[in-house]
């Protein structure tokens, strides 16, 4: 039996602002099947000045984004060579690097990660593979979700694989195919939410607990346009800022019930969203961390079998799976499957600076 080594990098920046993910991952290769293991891994928490930045760049100018994507893959060179330091990385094959979302439009034919420019390897020694959604949507896909390649190859022993981020998505097989989309989203607005209160974040879905439910809001949250419509189809910050907040914010109730209803509502979308409601749910994410939330979905689908994994594999999957991306691009395998986002055919996206 002929095993293969690697040694990748997965850098990870999600849209709930909770910092920079980055994990070292030894990688095997044995017969077709791939295993891992997490060696590293670190979140670097954004700057005030930064979280700021990324909040607001959605409203910026071109020239202000160009400014901005330029700064940011810059600073996303310094903490990955700074990571490498730290840890004492010598075995090092190549990195894989998301960058951050400000733009998803895939319906307008465009996609915006910043940090993908080539000034990214700044401070890098080893070859970095970045910028994996823009070929889909130049394809005609939704350029997401990518992670469900991730899940069928490195966790298929579960039925279901849930991510509960700054939106919740799910990959699972129907038929010999992997089917994948975005449910609803999550921390973007609980987080919003709970920064009112001067909070980060809801600790456990307690204050969510505390609240009390609006049946009206939930109705019109759960009857919007986006829930009827058939896979493939993914989310942006813009449907957040132009259709959630401004339907929560029509309603005078307090911060608690805002966070009730919607945390209600984000587990109605996900049991929904299951083509089944038994067999076993694997969940990840800063949402696993949710006590209220995963008790709501527990409720509604009693057959499921949840599975909250390890603390690494929660908070760190998604940096993995990018790692995992950049592994089969570079050894032009296809990392990104048509049946998940809707493109033309499967291929193998993103670019190699070496």
């Amino acid at each position: 039996m002929i095993i293969k080594n690697f040694f990748v990098i997965g850098v990870m920046s999600g849209t709930s602002l909770d910092g920079i993910d980055l994990a070292y991952i030894h990688f095997t290769l044995s017969d077709d099947r791939y295993n891992y293991s997490i060696l590293k891994a670190q979140t670097v928490s954004y700057s005030t000045a930064w979280v700021n930045k990324l909040k607001n760049a959605i409203q910026f100018s071109d020239s202000d984004l160009i400014a901005l994507n330029k700064e940011y893959s810059l600073n996303l060179s310094t903490i990955i060579s700074n990571f490498i330091s730290v840890n004492k990385i010598e075995k090092l094959d190549f990195i894989g690097s998301h960058g951050h979302t400000i733009k998803h439009r895939p319906e307008l034919g465009y996609t915006l990660q910043i940090g993908n420019l080539p000034e990214i390897k700044e401070h890098l020694l080893y070859p970095i593979v970045c910028d994996f959604r823009v070929q889909d949507v130049m394809l005609g896909g939704q350029g997401a979700p990518l992670v469900p390649i991730g899940d069928a190859l490195l966790f298929g022993a579960y039925d279901y694989c849930l991510n509960l981020g700054g939106f919740s998505n799910v990959s699972f097989n129907i038929e010999g195919k992997r089917i994948a989309f975005d449910l609803s989203p999550v921390n973007t607005v609980l987080n919003f939410y709970s920064n009112k209160l001067e909070l980060p974040f809801d600790n456990k879905g307690l204050i969510a607990r505390s609240g009390i439910l609006n049946i009206k809001l939930l109705d019109q949250l759960n009857n919007l346009d986006f829930y009827n419509k058939t896979y493939p189809k993914s989310l942006g910050l813009e449907f957040v800022q132009s259709t959630i907040i401004p339907l929560i914010e029509g309603y005078d109730i307090s911060i608690e019930n805002k966070l009730r209803t919607f945390t209600e509502h984000v587990a109605f979308q996900i049991v929904k969203g299951l083509p089944t409601v038994s067999g076993k749910l694997l969940i990840t994410g800063g949402g696993a961390y949710n006590d209220f939330l995963i008790e709501l979905i527990e409720k509604q689908a009693n057959k499921l079998q949840i599975i909250i994994p390890d603390s690494l594999t929660i908070e760190f999957k998604e940096a993995l799976i990018f790692g995992f991306l950049a592994l089969l691009k570079y050894q032009n395998k296809i990392n990104v499957l048509a049946s998940v986002t809707g493109a033309k055919h499967d291929h193998s996206s993103g670019v190699i600076y070496k």
